[in-house]
Order: C-alpha cells, then structure tokens, then sequence
C-alpha cells in the first residue's frame, strides 16, 4: 500500500462507499452474539440489512472502475501498463485477502474471503472495461448471470441431481468442496466461494456501468432521475427472478444479485441528488472521511478486531475484546445495546483514525 496526495473525487460516490465501510465495519464487529435481527445475515433464502452491505462494496468497486481506465488512457498510458496495473492490484487484493482471513496465524486454513471475492470481481470488471463497449459491459453483466443460472439450475450434483438450491446438494457448494476441501469457512461449503462469483462479477459490472452514467455528459438531474430509475427497475426485476431462483446472499443468486444492484442505485441516488445536485454536504462528512481510505480502514479494522478477539492478556482466560466488552459496555447496557455500543465504539475509533489521513490529504490505495 502506498501513500498519495489528496485529490479531488466524486463526493457522493466517497460518502457511498463510506457508508458501506462503516455498515461492515459494525456488522463485522458485534460485541457478543447478542445481535439484532437486522445486524445478522438473513437464513436461506431470506436477507437483512447486513446482507447488503458486500454486494454494495462490489458494486462500488464496478462504479469507480470507468474512472480510472478513462483517467489512465488520459494520460496515454499504454494498454499493456494498465494490463501490469490490473493484475497488480488483483494480486494485492487477493493477498490483502488471505492475510485478513488468516491472521495473525501464517496458513492457508481458508481461501475465499470478502476482499478475495473483490480482487476477482475487480479484474475481470476491469478486463470486460476494456474489451467491451458500455453495451458489451452490459451483455456480459446478463450473460453471466445467466451462465450462472443455468448452472446451477441444469447441472447435476453427485448423489442430489440437477437443479438442487438447497443449503445441501447444490452445485456452488459442491464445487467448492470439490476444490477447495479443508479451505472453507465451513466444513463444505463457504459463502464467498468460487462458482458463486460469476454472479458477483455482474453485481460489479452494474457498478460500472453506473459509473460510465456518471461520468458521462448527462445533465446532473437527468442522472438522477437515471439512477432511481434503473434503482426501482434493479428491485422489481430481482423480486420477480425471486419466484424462480430466490434472493440468497450465500448462493449470490442472479435475483439477489440484480436486486441488490437496485437498492446499491437508490442509495447511491439519494447520495448523488443531495450531496452532487443539491449541494447538502454537511451531513455526510463523516461518511466522505471513511469512504476516502476505505480499503486501509477495512484491512486495519479487520486485522485489529482478529487480533484482540484472540489475544488473551497474561494470566486471564477471556480475551481482550471481552474484557473492554463487560467493562465498557455490557456493565450497564441491555445485551442486544451494550453489542451495538461496542460495534458504534469500534466503527468510532477508526473513523477517528480515517480522519487524521484525511486532514493530512492522504490516500492509502495500491
């Protein structure tokens, strides 16, 4: 990860990605497991709150992708430069991903993870950019999930058949064992596994072709009315593939994909039409701050929280993060809120840490 100087970027598209960051950073990091409903993964089939929060760090990822290729071919950098650049990152990603999953242990206990899933995302997204048309990015977002549809739907799982989309028996889960046994979140199956990121690749194609709209030379309340539209559009058209193949985070199902999309363009409307159109920006600072070094927070959070849930002080049998949890928190809250106080603390202190780069004008980006 490198520094670089502050610069001047889209407003609401930091303050959306912000939004995300601090959404994962509190879902991620509850003080017990007393957690509201709305804080916890929906069960099969079903979807909360939380399980927005990554195809929304998707499909973020998608939106800022068109800025970059058109900024790089700006400059006259040349293809295969920006070919180096993509697989770079991809890498970094990647590696980022598995140091997370596995700290502070050095071991390969488990392979797919959320920035794992991103880097992927993030490359093809980048390669289907500069191979394709604004209509081609489109065509592939679609086939994709149809690719994926099919799959799942027409090819037969040993000892199930075709077709299966229970927890057992379906072919993503299958797949995954298959390749991956012994390197899962679960014994055989992982919600970030490999078949089901063809789906996610089109949840990061939605965002680039929001963000090849905003880029482009459209009034800004045209955009708007753009946006909440295709928003609107991306909800119904994934509540009705719901009847045939339903919403399901852990699946990344094409309805769940193409709906979550639809909420991604409404949120990211409302922050488009306030902060970019209406000019209210006060309200979101907060947001802008996080959303500015998103990927250094998440990383520094994810790797902090690992390491004081494992660390056990000299001569005690609970770790760290209990002890600050019964003695700031769970002394005088009720079990859900004293949880939530210590996910709001903890989301808290690296804002507090997001806004010292931020007066310093640094990024921290690879």
């Amino acid at each position: 990860m490198i520094q670089a100087p502050y610069q001047n970027r889209l407003r609401s598209v930091d303050v959306f990605r912000g939004i995300t960051i601090a959404g994962m950073i509190i879902v991620n990091n509850p003080g017990s497991m007393n957690i509201y409903p709305f804080l916890t993964h929906g069960r099969w089939n079903q979807w909360t709150l939380t399980d927005l929060v990554f195809p929304f760090f998707i499909f973020i990822v998608g939106v800022v992708i068109p800025f970059s290729v058109s900024s790089r071919l700006s400059h006259n950098v040349k293809m295969n430069s920006m070919y180096f650049q993509i697989i770079k990152r991809t890498l970094i990603l990647f590696g980022l991903g598995l140091f997370i999953t596995n700290f502070p242990y050095i071991s390969l206990s488990r392979i797919p993870g959320v920035l794992q899933r991103i880097a992927l995302c993030y490359f093809f997204a980048s390669i289907i950019v500069l191979k394709t048309s604004v209509k081609g990015q489109a065509v592939s977002a679609i086939i994709l999930l149809a690719f994926y549809w099919m799959l799942m739907t027409l090819v037969p799982v040993p000892g199930y058949g075709a077709g299966v989309l229970t927890r057992q028996g379906n072919l993503a889960f299958y797949v995954d064992d298959l390749l991956m046994h012994g390197r899962l979140l679960e014994p055989a199956w992982d919600p970030e596994g490999l078949l089901s990121t063809i789906p996610a690749v089109s949840t990061a194609l939605f965002g680039v072709l929001t963000g090849q709209l905003l880029r482009s030379q459209i009034n800004y309340a045209r955009k708007a009315a753009l946006l909440l539209g295709c928003g609107i559009i991306g909800i119904v058209s994934g509540l009705i593939m719901n009847i045939w193949f339903p919403i399901n985070k852990n699946l990344w199902s094409p309805s769940y994909a193409v709906f979550t999309a639809g909420i991604a363009l409404c949120c990211l409307y409302v922050c488009y039409w306030f902060i970019d159109v209406k000019g209210c920006k006060r309200w979101s600072v907060p947001f802008g701050i996080f959303g500015t070094n998103a990927l250094a927070v998440y990383v520094l959070s994810s790797a902090f929280a690992r390491l004081i849930y494992l660390w056990t002080p000299y001569g005690s049998e609970i770790s760290l993060k209990t002890h600050i949890f019964e003695k700031l928190f769970a002394s005088w809250a009720s079990p859900l809120n004293a949880s939530l106080f210590y996910a709001l603390a903890y989301a808290l202190i690296w804002l507090g840490v997001a806004a010292v780069l931020y007066r310093k004008k640094i990024i921290i980006k690879i």
